[in-house]
């Protein structure tokens, strides 16, 4: 590759109603002079990105809690799935979501916990349309740094919801179904099937033309890079030898994914347990989890955007789960009433979940950028807004803190704040770390810089 030569970092694959993102080449950097006088103004690092991870009624705290603070810590059976990315964790106990309380409300923690986890805002109880809780941290941030990719947000999730009807206690089902929300007035939807995820991601034109586009390639059975492979191979011509491998990868997981999309399609969902989902979902729950994640790393690694939910389960679900096992319904066992057998299961369901975020979180440590991985640039949080699911309590949540956010955070510890720290500080600390300031957010009381950063 020429020393003068380089693309640029918003560089497209095209072919017939495809776009496929580039992820970092080295390609993209300044040449050698442009790269010293960028240094100087903290330019042409790779861009650090946010991701929020949910799991529903709770955990199995003891199971959960590491005994020691520090790094000096042992990973409790729930956290041993996380091992291989031990040093890029942190372990954050104490920290509170107290709009998730009821405060005069009643019942309702479910649609609480769900709504208030990412607004840290009391939701108004309201059944009909008159929904009513605050903007989500995710959605502050997409407000700000979201023009700079060629989505604001990412939003997934695992189970389809509602907009309208009562799910819990007087709340609308707006509420469980989802933590996202643009205002406090509008939730962002978030997408269940996977296929969708995908064109949206690698589609090009007018939803009209993508969709005609995609109907000819599934009934000829052909990928996406198909339609773009001239344009890679042209570009490949150009690249050096490390770039050609970075390329010729992220070409690899692209297909691998919507291959597995495609296998999914021909699956009869309809074994699947207390969940109607669309057609291209998995059968499999684990295999549905997975899809998504890899889909969310993709976004990330070829900077489609850099702000991401994602909902493993609504908040109240009762799905059961027979993959690992446990047939009882999650949300029933959540009320445990401190029996052991259903501790056990309940422990089982959050290490399975666990299992999942492990492998993300091992998918992005895995992806180069520059001299870091895409894991040390991302900061991603994993929890619940309840902590132990029989008390349904929302003090000393289980909040898991991923990534380094561009060499901002210090990992590999755990971390226990004085009992009801807000968890709004978090996200303070946060969006600051995402380039986007503010002087408070939610219940926030400050900024939850000890000991993270």
């Amino acid at each position: 590759m020429s020393a003068s030569w380089g693309i640029k970092r918003r560089t497209f694959l095209r072919g017939v109603g495809t776009a496929i993102a580039l992820p970092m080449l080295d390609a993209m950097l300044p040449s050698q002079l442009a790269r010293a006088a960028a240094a100087a103004a903290d330019k042409g690092k790779p861009a650090r990105r946010m991701a929020f991870c949910y799991i529903p009624n709770g955990a199995h705290m003891s199971d959960w809690t590491p005994e020691k603070e520090g790094a000096d810590f042992e990973l409790p059976a729930i956290l041993k799935e996380l091992e291989p990315v031990r040093g890029d964790i942190s372990v954050l106990s104490g920290l509170a979501c107290d709009k998730a309380r009821a405060n005069g409300d009643g019942p309702g923690d479910h649609a609480r916990a769900q709504s208030a986890f990412l607004t840290c805002s009391q939701p108004k109880k309201t059944a009909g349309s008159d929904i009513k809780v605050g903007i989500s941290v995710d959605q502050v941030a997409a407000e700000k740094i979201g023009d700079r990719t060629r989505f604001a947000s990412l939003e997934l999730g695992c189970e389809k919801g509602s907009l309208a009807g009562n799910c819990d206690s007087g709340y609308s089902c707006a509420y469980s179904s989802n933590m996202s929300w643009r205002s406090a007035t509008t939730p962002v939807p978030k997408e269940i099937n996977p296929k969708s995820v995908f064109e949206r991601l690698f589609g090009d034109g007018p939803a009209d033309a993508v969709a005609s586009t995609r109907a000819k390639r599934d009934a000829q059975r052909k990928s996406v890079l198909d339609s773009a492979l001239e344009d890679a191979r042209d570009l490949k011509l150009k690249l050096g030898v490390r770039d050609q491998q970075k390329l010729e990868e992220y070409l690899f997981a692209i297909r691998e994914v919507e291959t597995r999309i495609t296998s999914a399609e021909l699956v009869d969902p309809a074994g699947r347990p207390n969940i109607t989902v669309p057609v291209g979902v998995p059968a499999d729950y684990a295999e549905h989890l997975r899809i998504m994640f890899d889909l969310m790393a993709l976004a990330f690694q070829s900077d489609q955007t850099r702000v991401a939910t994602f909902m493993l389960a609504n908040d109240g679900s009762n799905r059961s789960y027979t993959n690992i096992g446990v047939r009882d319904g999650h949300h029933n066992l959540s009320h445990h009433g401190r029996d052991k057998a259903k501790q056990e299961k309940i422990s089982k369901i959050n290490q399975f979940h666990m299992q999942q975020f492990g492998y993300f979180l091992k998918r992005l440590k895995s992806v180069k950028e520059g001299d870091a991985t895409l894991l040390d640039n991302c900061m991603v949080m994993y929890g619940s807004g309840i902590g132990d699911g029989n008390r349904h309590n929302h003090d000393d949540l289980p909040i898991v803190l991923a990534g380094r956010g561009g060499g901002t955070l210090q990992t590999g510890k755990h971390v226990k704040y004085p009992r009801n720290t807000p968890l709004a500080n978090l996200y303070v600390s946060l969006l600051e770390r995402m380039g986007v300031e503010v002087d408070s957010f939610g219940d926030s009381e400050g900024r939850l810089l000890e000991r993270i950063g």
